[in-house]
This record gives structure tokens, sequence and C-alpha cells, in this order.
């Protein structure tokens, strides 16, 4: 029997050798990566960056708005200021000195990029300083030169003036990938040279218009903002600059601007001071499956064109309104929020061959691209008073022709207005009075007697795009008939 019992045990041991992943199997020791040596060369080129403002105060006895000035006075002896609680309180003053004082106005964290004393940092750490203090790990403080800042990619470039200091090497933030070990070094709540590490939870993720975020589950907090993302090498991809939060603190997820997005728009600011972006003049909206199969393009895919600045280099170049743009010079459109990236990399003066999607098919178009800082974008126009008139259609709205002078206002050929809206399918997809219909399908509209006319020709049952004109954008709305 015990033969038998101890045969049995071998046979169950190998099963559960098994089934155990050959991966597991090889390397039965899965060890967590050290930090202490990475840390130890990387923290002496990160810094502490303090940024201070000119006040005025009229204050004679420090008090607060509200409270008695004996409370006030306890608050102010035994908590200091500025006083907790108490959102931009100021600095006590002399009484009613009325001088500019300079006092403090945030904390937050750089690295320094080059050993001439270059430090890359955020642009809402330096913004609106009146002096910036850099203070390096052996505790030397400097003033340094703000070379410029970009608030879209929350980017800033200062100088202090020192030699042969230690800086960051810099990674490649293209190769970074999801689940690698990554640490952040900075200043939290002003505690210097404070380590977090964590893992990269994804790439690309879209927070704005200019920038696709590393996002990351490092601790990071008020003070982090401007220092440095590393990978397990030491090297810098990316500069820690926001948090999703609902208190104010760390909640588990965390952005960084990837390092060669940020360098890309460093080499601007410290050559130039700011940053100059291509712009094209138009206005982007959502693309959404139910779009895009009503449009034929099968699944989403392209910046869809809600509006078209008159008179600029889009309207020039013909794009309009309505259209999908598939790609921007070779360099293919696969959300609205590519486009701002691709165009802003663009130099001003560029001729771009642009493929757009219009009525059914996709045609090249060429643009110039303009600069950010020569062109303005449209005003909105009241809408002008509607024409006299209506009829009922299978859409279940009531429309009327459009004047001439509507016609103008709006930068529209045609189109009919919606003038009320029954219980019907236009209704329930978001139509509002006002709206004006200027296209369906791949057909334009000229008038209510052709609206009617292409509505009742419609199959029932297959969706299709409805071209809206609200305000200064056009929309597209699926709509199935009745």
């Amino acid at each position: 029997m015990k033969k038998y019992l101890i045969a049995l045990l071998a046979i169950l041991s190998l099963g559960q050798t098994a089934l155990i992943p050959n991966t597991f199997a090889q390397n039965p020791r899965v060890t967590l990566p050290d930090f202490a040596d990475l840390v130890e060369r990387a923290s002496p080129a990160v810094v502490n960056i303090r940024t201070t403002e000119k006040v005025v105060v009229q204050q004679s006895q420090g008090g607060i708005p509200g409270m008695p000035d004996d409370q006030a006075e306890f608050f102010r002896r035994f908590f200091g200021v500025p006083i907790p609680g108490i959102p931009n309180s100021p600095k006590q003053a002399q009484p009613n000195s009325g001088k500019p004082q300079e006092a403090d106005r945030g904390v937050g964290s750089g690295f320094i990029i080059e050993s001439n004393g270059l430090i890359l940092t955020n642009a809402h750490v330096v913004e609106g300083a009146t002096t910036i203090y850099v203070t390096l790990t052996d505790k030397r403080e400097f003033k340094a030169k703000l070379l410029g800042l970009d608030k879209r990619t929350d980017v800033a470039v200062v100088k202090i003036e020192a030699r042969d200091l230690p800086r960051l090497p810099l990674g490649d933030s293209s190769k970074v990938r999801v689940g690698e070990w990554v640490l952040a070094i900075g200043s939290p709540f002003g505690l210097e040279n404070t380590v977090t590490a964590g893992i990269v939870s994804a790439k690309s993720r879209d927070t704005g218009d200019y920038l696709p975020f590393i996002q990351t589950d490092v601790a990071v907090n008020p003070g982090n903002s401007g220092g440095p993302l590393l990978n397990t090498a030491g090297q810098a991809i990316g500069i820690n600059s926001q948090i999703f939060s609902r208190s104010g603190g760390y909640m588990g997820i965390s952005f960084a601007i990837p390092i060669d997005e940020a360098m890309r728009v460093a080499e601007q600011l410290r050559t130039n001071g700011k940053m100059t972006r291509g712009r094209i003049g138009v206005a982007l909206g959502e693309m959404t499956k139910e779009i895009a199969e009503s449009l034929g393009l099968g699944k989403p895919r392209g910046a869809y064109v809600r509006n078209v600045e008159s008179n600029g280099p889009a309207a020039v170049g013909g794009i309009e309104a309505g259209d999908v743009i598939l790609s921007f010079n070779s360099r293919e459109i696969n959300k609205s929020t590519d486009l701002p990236r691709v165009v802003g990399d663009t130099k001003p003066g560029t001729t771009a061959t642009v493929q757009v999607w219009r009525k059914g098919s996709s045609r090249d178009l060429t643009v110039t691209v303009a600069d950010t800082d020569t062109t303005q974008a449209a005003a909105k126009k009241p809408d002008a008073p509607a024409a006299s008139g209506n009829s009922a259609s299978a859409f279940g709205v009531a429309v009327v022709e459009l004047s001439d002078a509507k016609k103008k206002d709006l930068n529209i050929k045609g189109g009919v207005e919606v003038t009320s809206l029954g219980d019907g399918p236009l209704a329930k997809a978001g139509a509002r009075p006002g709206d004006v219909i200027v296209r369906i399908a791949d057909a334009d509209i000229t008038g209510v007697k052709q609206f009617e006319a292409l509505v009742k020709a419609l199959d029932a049952n297959k969706a299709v795009p409805v071209f809206i004109r609200r305000s200064d954008s056009t929309l597209v709305i699926p709509v199935k008939p009745k």
C-alpha cells in the first residue's frame, strides 16, 4: 500500500510541474529591481525649483476677512502665515506698507539636461514668477533665467550660471513599453529628492491637444511637477506633469510628457524663446463609430472637420466643413487629436498634401500651412433671421428656405433651416430648432422641395449622415428615417 501511495504522489507531482508555464519553469526566481544605484547616479541632476512673486500687502494686523482680530492673531502665532486652510492668504507685512514684497509662489522640480546649467521643467511651475530659484542637491542655490515656456505642452527651459554640473541622460520615449518599471524623483510638498517607483500603465494617453502622455502608477504629488520620469537605465523618458485626482493628492494615476516631445519643444524655446507651430484654421469634432459607418468609412478614423476658418489656409485649400481628414503630408490621421500635433510640427509656409473623405470618396487637396502667430480664428457671427414659409418632412421636422443673407452669414451655399421638431428621428438624434440642414449623405441641400424629395427616397432601414450647420460648427448626425 505504501508503494502505491508513493507512486501516486510522484504522478501528481509530475502533473503539477507540467501545469507550470515554461517561462516560470525556466526562471523560477522573479526578482524586483533594486533602484538604489540608479537613484544615486541620477539624483544629483534633479533640482528643486522655488518661485516667488511681487505682491502688495495692505494688511494692518494680519487679519483674515470675516474673522475677529483676536482669532486671526491666534492662527498667525501658532500656525504661521500663510494660514492653513485659507487659500492665497497673504504673508504678514508691516502695517500699511503698500510696497511690493517678495512672497513665495510655489515649489516644483526640474532636471539638468546640459552640464552648463540648462534645466527642463514644467511651464506651470515657472509661469508668472518674478524670481526663479534653483537648488541643487549639494544645497547650492542659483537665480535662474527663464529662456522660454510653452503652455500648450507645459514645457519650460530655465538656465543657471554654473559649469560641470551632473546631467541626466535622455532616453527614447518611443521605445517605452507598457508594464516596464519607472521611477520619479522630485520635491513633493517641498520634500527634496523624494523617489517613488511604479510601472508604465499606458502609452499615448490623450489629455490635451498637442501631447500623447505616458501614464504611470508612480506616486506623484504637488511639487513633483517638472521632475524626471526615469527608466531602469537611469535615462529621462518623460517630465512628470499631471495627476488624475479628486482630492488634490495622488490617486494612482499620473502623467508624464514624453521626453522626445519635450525636447522638440525645448530646442525652439532655448533658440527662439517661444514655440512656433503651424496651423490650417479648422475646428475638429469627435469621430464616432456611428458617424464613421454613416459616412462609409467603416471604422472610426481621421479628423472630422466641424468648421473651417473663413479665408484661412484650409478654406483657401478647398477643405470644407463636414470633411474627414485622413492624412496630412503622408502622415496618417487616426483620430482628431492627431491632426493638431501633425500640423503643429509642420513648418509654417510648407505646402502640404491633405487627403480628405467627402461624399463617399477620398480626394487630395493642397494646403499652405500658416503660423499660429499670424492667423486668427474666425469670429462667431449671429444667426440671421429665418425666411418665411415652412414645410413638414419625413424626418419629423418643419423646415424653411434660407435667405441669401443667412447663407452669407453662415458661409454656406445652401440648406434649409429647422423651425420646429416633432417626435421624429431627427429630433431623437439631437437636432434643434435653428439648425440648418446643409447635406444628406452625398447630396447638398438646395431648398425645401429638394430636401423633402431626398428624405422621401431614403431607405427607411438604413442610417444616413445628415450634415447640420449650428452656429459656426458643422455636425454629422447619423439618422435612420421613419
